[in-house]
């Protein structure tokens, strides 16, 4: 059972948010994490936050890359975030896509964001209360994931300073402002 301190989560979206999105990113020295990530992820810890990634990665289905390429890469994450002094709790991804997909990858899924099953998952997996939860995406369709999902807190973060936050969204222009509202949040 998780007891209640743990009951909320900062949801994390991968490819723009952890790290740049270069494009079907599959390998280690592909990688270049996003500046205040891992404050973030210390910061959201320190709260009693888990920290899960929920990603689309239709590279797979594309062929572009294997699952098992996919796992190792988040095992070497993960180990630079336990070097940085922060951990992941989960790792949710779909592999799916309905059009571009290769043979069993060419569905329709509801771990697909926009849909919310990745999230709904790990809420579930959890116990979290959605309510608690802060979810942080660089695309629209993170937002709607978050958002069907019932996530109190809705974080856009974008370097385009025209795109306006909905009600019950905010867009930020970089992870340090997440970082200051969880900190507010909290106290």
């Amino acid at each position: 059972m998780v007891n209640s301190l743990n009951a909320k989560a900062l949801f994390l979206d991968r490819d723009g948010v952890i790290n740049v999105d270069a494009g079907y990113v599959s390998k280690a020295e592909e990688v270049e994490f996003i500046v205040g990530i891992f404050d973030l992820v210390r910061t959201a810890v320190s709260f009693g936050y888990r920290v899960i990634i929920v990603t689309n990665q239709s590279g797979i289905g594309r062929g572009y890359f294997t699952e098992t390429e996919f796992y190792e890469l988040m095992e070497w994450m993960r180990r630079k975030f336990s070097a940085e002094g922060c951990s992941l709790d989960g790792i949710y991804f779909c592999p799916f896509h309905p059009i571009d997909g290769v043979d069993e990858y060419q569905q329709d899924s509801m771990m697909r964001k926009p849909q919310p099953g990745m999230v709904l998952q790990a809420i579930s997996d959890f116990s979290l209360d959605p309510g608690a939860c802060v979810l942080v995406g660089d695309r629209p369709s993170d937002i709607e994931a978050g958002r069907a999902a019932d996530v109190g807190h809705l974080f856009l973060l974008s370097a385009i300073t025209s795109i306006v936050g909905a009600a019950d969204f905010y867009v930020v222009r970089n992870l340090q402002a997440i970082s200051d509202f969880i900190q507010e949040l909290e106290r």
